[in-house]
């Protein structure tokens, strides 16, 4: 295939890869909650740091003779029951209790994050001995440990948090090694390794990039720990009574309660301030690195009435819609949504028909165009994705634009059957459960669910139905689970099946069964179905009409005999004369562009 041929689909995909999220801190911005966390969670911090400029007095510079006295003139919390200023131990408290926490968070990280990686990714005997170290530490009671560690270390707080800096590391062993083992067996991870790229480079550049999200939420979540747990010790009065902290100001303030139980609120105060702050923080920044979509999912209102008042406008000048009695498709565009750059269009004008008890497939490269079509019509344009133009009617409905609980009601009429149909069923539930499900949602009852799930696994030539019904997903085949998710499309009776890549990774034999049961369903129950496919052998052995996309375009379009046997455009002839199946086609056109090649 030519140059000039793939180029048009480089362009297509290029166009997707280049869509890239938006920056963190435009994520983070557009987050009022996380905002306003990351602002107190500053303030304090700032007040940490500063706390010998802000502070009006010593921490333990103590009147007497001021002991529980209320706020004053330069003493704007009152005084403790040793006459010291309480919010210059606050703030003090804060630089204390909070680098205690730092401590304890470094030492985690620097023990459990890089064991993590490397156990996750190499496995092996280091895999093995890291496992039985975390067991091992994560058995030992650490509440005990602390208090033997400050026997034999001393009671400074600090000290006391390098160790539970060590007792904690295991949460960020166990969680980077799982996800990374996760990941070690990609595809993209294999390619790397192919490609030459060191260990290091690969871990670094694409294994970190797993592991950021749920780190910063553990980062949140010890850190929290780290501060709870060293105000609980210094609460229980385990700790230097000559360091202000806020957990020892808790101490002091629960010890005089009766007296002064005003002393309570303050530290106590710091103290849920401070770990709300890093739960929603962290919260919002893991979203915000997750976030595929960012500023291109929220357009705002005016932009989405515009955009829909544009394409009200395209549609009226549209030609009529007609020969699709289930789906008719005019003018569609797709495009994607950029935060910085103009948004890119990745299908250009699409016009297609899909009648009641016709196949039409959609034919064409990765790439091509043709997923996007059909999810435009699924309503499942991936995230960032829109149609910017045109009409689609499914049964004469409008869906673009359309109300969402309306365009719901007829999308009632499509069933959809995905590829890869291992990875399309939930391991942890039986088949069964997975069918039922949305049939009980609709008020079906149990057992009529269940009849009808029999029934419809049967339709689709399962011998066994009720052991399949009971089976979890890794205990069929790839074929049976293929067969199970055209029962689960069945099971809301569609009109019009959608069906992306069938008989992707099936051996032929399993390949034909399923498109024979496509091909009764059609003539038994008059469905519809639209099948998007890149397998010209597909298409000639089921279909009755075909489109070919190229680089987001429909370039011909016909009768499966016409367009194989005849093709007029350019590409279509390419893609046909690529097909080495001589059960395809073998034209006359064809028998002379096998032997001269396509100019």
């Amino acid at each position: 295939m030519t140059t000039e041929t793939i180029a048009p689909v480089a362009d297509t995909t290029a166009a997707l890869r280049e869509i890239r999220p938006r920056g963190v801190w435009r994520a983070l911005l557009s987050r009022p909650l996380t905002v306003a966390a990351a602002i107190v969670l500053a303030l304090i911090v700032l007040a940490a740091i500063f706390a010998p400029l802000l502070a009006p007095f010593d921490a333990n510079f103590a009147v007497p003779k001021n002991a529980f006295g209320g706020p004053e003139a330069g003493h704007l919390l009152g005084f403790d029951s040793a006459g010291r200023d309480v919010l210059s131990r606050l703030l003090y408290g804060a630089q204390n209790t909070m680098g205690g926490a730092v401590i304890a968070l470094v030492v985690a990280l620097v023990v459990g994050l890089p064991s993590g990686l490397l156990a996750g990714y190499y496995g092996g005997w280091f895999d093995s001995a890291s496992n039985w170290v975390t067991n091992l530490v994560m058995s030992l009671p650490a509440m005990i440990i602390l208090l033997a560690s400050r026997a034999v270390l001393g009671p400074t707080v600090w000290v006391l948090m390098i160790v539970l800096g060590f007792l904690v590391a295991p949460s960020f062993f166990r969680l980077v090694r799982g996800a990374v083992a996760a990941v070690r067996g990609e595809l993209y991870v294999d390619a790397a390794r192919v490609s030459g790229l060191s260990d290091a480079r690969i871990i670094g550049r694409h294994v970190l990039t797993v592991v950021r999200a749920p780190v910063i939420i553990q980062i949140a979540l010890v850190a929290g720990i780290a501060i709870g747990l060293q105000a609980g010790l210094e609460f229980i009065g385990i700790g230097s009574g000559n360091i202000p902290t806020w957990g020892a100001m808790l101490n002091e303030a629960f010890t005089n309660f009766n007296r002064a139980p005003l002393l309570l609120v303050w530290p106590g105060l710091a103290l849920g301030l401070t770990s709300a702050a890093l739960v929603l923080l962290a919260s919002g920044v893991r979203d915000a690195l997750d976030d595929r979509g960012g500023e291109l999912r929220s357009v705002s209102r005016r932009s989405r009435d515009q955009a829909s008042r544009d394409r009200s406008a395209s549609r009226a000048e549209l030609p009529g819609q007609g020969r699709g009695d289930l789906l008719s498709i005019r003018g569609l565009r797709v495009a994607y949504r950029q935060a910085e750059n103009d948004d890119i269009e990745v299908v250009h004008g699409v016009d297609l028909d899909v009648a009641r008890g016709q196949i039409v497939g959609l034919v064409g490269e990765s790439g091509s165009g043709k997923s996007q079509t059909a999810f435009s019509a699924l309503g499942i344009i991936p995230a960032g994705g829109y149609v910017s133009a045109g009409s689609i009617l499914i049964q004469g409905a409008e869906v673009v634009d359309a109300p969402a609980d309306t365009a719901r009601r007829s999308r009632r009429a499509l069933g959809y059957v995905p590829q890869e149909p291992m990875s399309n069923l939930d391991p942890s539930f039986t088949v069964g459960s997975q069918l039922t499900e949305p049939l009980r949602v609709s008020g079906v009852g149990a057992a009529a669910a269940r009849s009808r799930v029999l029934e419809l696994l049967a339709a689709v030539e399962i011998a066994d139905p009720a052991r399949v019904f009971s089976s979890y997903p890794h205990e069929i085949s790839g074929g049976m689970a293929q067969r199970v998710l055209i029962a689960g499309a069945l099971s809301t009776d569609p009109d019009l099946l959608i069906a992306d890549e069938p008989t992707t990774a099936l051996d032929v034999t399993v390949q034909a069964e399923v498109l024979g049961i496509l091909r009764r369903l059609r003539d038994e129950r008059g469905v519809g179905v639209l099948i998007v496919t890149h397998n010209l052998g597909v298409v000639a052995d089921l279909c009755d009409r075909v489109a070919v996309m190229n680089g987001g375009r429909i370039v011909e379009e016909g009768a499966v005999d016409d367009v194989l046997t005849r093709p007029r455009d350019p590409y279509t002839q390419q893609l046909v004369a690529a097909v080495p199946d001589e059960a395809v086609t073998r034209s006359p056109w064809q028998e002379t562009t096998a032997k001269e090649g396509v100019r």
